[in-house]
């Protein structure tokens, strides 16, 4: 498994861009390129995975057991030429001290040598301490070569790469030049998704050429092959499949946050997965149950609006007991109303709140759930999970009933979530679907049970 972790000295380095251009030049040559990213971001997965037009995977320590990251990490890289594990933040960030969920911990677990990207600007012989530094820190982390970013022009970068032949042993693979043609709009979460953007390919393809005409491809797929043999504990045998279900879930342009492990393992549960176009669908087709992830509905609140066909088609089958499963931008088209920037736009209407967008985060971060022993889902263990909102849900009814506690985080109010009402459960946070912890098994045993009923 030829394999190489993208990383960089501290975060906004621009390891995005540059992983995103490295798939886009590599696919270009012609090769099978399988990207990964670190951590539980939505966004920055749908960027990578169009430019190397394979899905992109997310391997995260705290949502994911350490054999179930090899065996994620395995599955998806076989009978690819090269995976790109793109890190967040920097090679020794992360939230423990001892550095066990960092970036430098799963390179080291997934035996990955380590490209370091260096954001160069007004950097000069401080390049060599810095790049020695981070050797040192921790010799269990084989960086084999840097790519030097955001260059000053071709002096900065004869500077820096004699500073770093003469003080270290390390390789120079690519210099890029500061561009701002490169760079990919942003906003308030972060890089504006690549399902939004008409012209996101075209984005995408010129990054790609401007790295590969910047950054020595083949030295890049000699370090990935210089990877040692992974040896991965075979995973546990699946269960015989269930019967067949249709799931509608919402994928537009308002609604795409999903991991791409979550939709293997509805298809390989016997689920037939139907898009819904919820700016432009006018009925909710014929399904046992409804996902309805994260998103920007902000960004398209008017033409949510506009639908009111489909929005009295979701609030009346929800209210007949579709089982239905949202995550935050799902709780907030499901909400009475959605207020930003001084408009106020009619949603679904079967949450009975208010959702008000705000110009900080709400809840940030890693959060972690107890199940209130009153949800519908009957889970009994902590769950771990993530959140990410700018907006807040308000005027729900004192009396309402919610699956988790929320022991870290912040969730509706700081100290519930997983609104729920008839067969609905609708979070703040985002949780992971797969695995023993997952919301998949749980919402797939509601969603047949209610066939089960209805057919009876």
């Amino acid at each position: 498994m030829s394999r190489v972790f993208i990383s960089a000295a501290h975060k906004s380095s621009g390891k995005t861009t540059l992983t995103l251009g490295l798939c886009a030049a590599l696919h270009a040559r012609g090769h099978t390129v399988q990207p990964f990213k670190k951590g539980p971001d939505y966004i920055d997965p749908l960027w990578l995975g169009m430019a190397a037009q394979r899905p992109c995977y997310n391997l995260d320590f705290h949502m994911m057991r350490r054999d179930e990251i090899e065996q994620q990490f395995a599955r998806a890289a076989a009978g690819a030429r090269i995976s790109l594990i793109e890190g967040n933040k920097g090679l020794y960030d992360g939230l423990d001290l001892d550095g066990s969920n960092s970036n430098a911990a799963l390179a080291k677990l997934l035996g990955a040598p380590v490209v370091l990207v260096i954001d160069a600007r007004g950097m000069t012989r401080g390049v060599a301490p810095l790049i020695l530094g981070y050797q040192a820190f921790d010799r269990g982390i084989r960086i084999a070569g840097v790519i030097l970013n955001n260059l000053g022009g071709s002096r900065h970068e004869s500077k820096l790469r004699a500073v770093i032949e003469h003080y270290t042993d390390v390789e120079v693979i690519g210099a890029v030049q500061h561009d701002a043609s490169m760079q990919i709009a942003e906003r308030h979460l972060g890089l504006v998704p690549a399902n939004e953007q008409d012209a996101a390919r075209a984005r995408i393809r010129h990054v790609g050429e401007r790295v590969a005409a910047q950054v020595d491809l083949d030295r890049l797929l000699a370090i990935s092959d210089s990877a040692p043999e992974l040896n991965v504990p075979p995973a546990a045998e699946a269960a015989a499949s269930a019967e067949r279900v249709r799931i509608g879930i919402a994928h537009d342009q308002a609604f795409g946050f999903y991991y791409s492990e979550d939709i293997d393992s509805l298809r390989a549960a016997n689920v037939e997965l139907v898009d819904i176009d919820t700016l432009h669908a006018q009925a909710l087709p014929e399904v046992d149950g409804l996902i309805i992830g994260g998103g920007f509905p902000e960004m398209f609140m008017a033409e949510l609006e506009a639908n009111t066909a489909l929005r009295s088609d979701i609030r009346n089958a929800i209210e007949g007991g579709l089982p239905t499963y949202a995550e935050c931008g799902g709780l907030m088209y499901l909400s009475k109303s959605l207020d930003w920037q001084g408009r106020t736009c009619e949603m679904v209407g079967v949450v009975p709140g208010n959702t008000v967008m705000h110009e900080r985060p709400v809840g940030r971060g890693y959060a972690r759930l107890q199940p209130t022993g009153e949800d519908r889902w009957q889970e009994t263990s902590p769950i771990p999970a993530h959140e990410f909102h700018y907006s807040s849900l308000e005027n729900l009814p004192a009396d309402s009933i919610y699956a988790y506690q929320v022991q870290r985080g912040h969730g509706i109010d700081g100290r519930h979530d997983g609104y729920q009402q008839h067969n609905l459960l609708a979070a703040y946070v985002h949780r992971r679907g797969s695995g023993a912890q997952g919301w998949i098994a749980p919402f797939l045993n509601q969603v047949r049970a209610h066939k089960a009923r209805a057919a009876a």
